[in-house]
């Protein structure tokens, strides 16, 4: 099985610091440069990049950074047990809270955008659910 990372572009990197060790409860585990840093306290090792530029390169393009809308294709779940708790957490440390969702049986999550604008959900644990859901591969 191959080892995943995950990085978050984010425009500072000691805001963005604060934020996942204050709101979702990481831990800075390594500054790598002064713009990179390795949070750890998730499953996988989560990396913050800061890109305070509007654009930069990437091999022969120049990309321009765009978050008016924080919902991409790939998007980062934490499962947190106090649904409440964790989003008045991550409130409180600039999240901002878009929609709440209760599927009765299931799972409740709370979709939030970090101060950065990258989207991110809460939800209790959907193991259970991806149970009941599922049918035989």
């Amino acid at each position: 099985m191959p080892e995943v990372h995950v990085y978050i572009e984010i425009d500072d990197l000691e805001r963005g610091i604060e934020f996942y060790v204050d709101g979702l409860g990481l831990t800075l585990t390594r500054r790598l440069t002064p713009r990179w840093v390795e949070l750890g306290g998730a499953r996988v090792p989560i990396h913050l990049l800061a890109r305070p530029e509007p654009e930069f390169e990437s091999g022969e393009h120049v990309l321009r950074k765009d978050f008016s809308r924080h919902w991409t294709p790939i998007h980062l779940d934490f499962v947190v047990d106090d649904l409440d708790a964790a989003v008045q957490r991550a409130v409180q440390a600039g999240a901002s809270l878009e929609r709440r969702v209760d599927h009765p049986g299931l799972w409740r999550l709370a979709a939030l955008a970090d101060p950065f604008g990258n989207g991110f959900d809460l939800i209790t644990d959907p193991e259970p659910a991806y149970d009941r859901l599922s049918s035989p591969a």
